[in-house]
């Protein structure tokens, strides 16, 4: 029953409540940032307890009032409040269903974004490109912040490969549904007879690691300098300012040269070294949370074809829900918030169905 799964979530948030506030909790940071954020979490489930508490005890008063009531005005009037209540009960259960669906743990979290052009040669650099300022774009006006970590440019522009870092609220959670194969089909510059060809890119966002994630050792890591290659002035190219770090026991190997300061691009490659094995324990989530239950929306599968973008036709189609809008310039412009809102609707439809709440 609805009421006693929300009863027992307000007796855990009073639990968490208390724990917080424990010296020995306080003293262990690690188990108080982890429940700090449960508590969180909990809170707005629990206010809308309370408010689905009130409605239910409302509809009794006014069902008793109907039964006992002789006078037809008041009959009349509990009537009219006993169908508003109604109204408010069932929207209310459907708020709290959608907010009792398991949430991906880390949506909280900061997001390192890796664009890499595939196949389509210097078109599919040039499409990197595009989708990187698109993103740029979005974060922006999304209020995030954007940290240009690496990139190693196309030999006529765009992005063999182009890595950054999004902070703000809720990063993750909103930029994972980028992460796949996106197509475009357009007609290259450098095509003298107007055909329309068809290039990729890859995306991958990962949900960025902090130090209580993941533990590194400083026996581990193989730590390089080297001069920076690219845009920057002459000291980028003299000073041994850019860092490459090798993981020894997993063989990840992470470069960062955006910096002029070697002490700045060595904390961007720590971060995203962190990150990257922080990726490899969260795959393994991913696996067994896809083995249980897979939605269209988000498999888990980074290589899967997720959007076209169509420029003879103006138009994009994401392929998870099938989805087609005839609006690409202002979606290459970082305006796709109505593709993602309609993803996060299709997948919480999905478990919803499945009953996962």
């Amino acid at each position: 029953m609805l009421l006693d799964k929300l009863q027992a979530i307000k007796e855990r948030h009073r639990e968490v409540g208390e724990l917080i506030a424990d010296p020995d909790v306080m003293s262990d940071m690690k188990r108080y940032i982890k429940l700090s954020k449960e508590y969180k979490d909990l809170e707005p489930i629990v206010e809308a307890y309370h408010q689905y508490r009130n409605v239910i005890d409302n509809i009794a008063s006014s069902r008793e009032m109907l039964n006992n009531e002789k006078d037809s005005e008041f009959r009349e009037m509990a009537r009219a409040e006993l169908e508003s209540l109604m109204q408010r009960k069932d929207s209310l259960e459907e708020e709290i269903r959608l907010m009792l669906i398991p949430s991906d743990p880390q949506d909280d979290k900061n997001a390192i974004v890796e664009i890499r052009a595939g196949t389509g040669g210097d078109e599919a650099a040039l499409f990197a490109g595009d989708l990187y300022r698109m993103y740029q774009k979005f974060c922006e006006n999304s209020g995030w912040k954007t940290e240009l970590v690496d990139m190693n440019e196309g030999t006529s522009g765009g992005f063999k490969e182009v890595i950054f870092n999004v902070s703000g609220q809720g990063v993750y959670g909103v930029m994972k549904y980028e992460s796949g194969v996106h197509r475009v089909q357009r007609v290259p510059q450098t095509e003298t007879q107007g055909r329309v060809h068809t290039s990729a890119a890859t995306v991958a966002v990962l949900p960025e690691a902090d130090e209580f994630d993941i533990e590194l050792k400083a026996g581990d890591i193989k730590k390089e300098t080297f001069c920076s290659s690219g845009p920057g002035g002459q000291s980028v190219n003299t000073t041994y300012s850019a860092v490459r770090l090798t993981h020894i026991p997993t063989g990840i190997v992470v470069s960062c040269q955006d910096q002029k300061s070697q002490i700045k691009n060595m904390d961007k490659a720590m971060k995203v070294l962190r990150t990257r094995l922080f990726d490899m324990e969260y795959k393994k989530y991913l696996d067994e949370i896809a083995s249980k239950r897979k939605t269209m929306v988000s498999s888990g599968d980074r290589s899967a074809k997720i959007r076209t973008y169509n420029f003879p036709q103006g138009r994009v189609t994401d392929h998870r829900i099938g989805l087609t809008l005839y609006n690409l310039s202002s979606i290459m412009d970082g305006d796709i918030q109505e593709i993602i809102d309609a993803l996060q609707v299709a997948e919480n439809a999905e478990k919803l169905k499945e009953g996962v709440a």
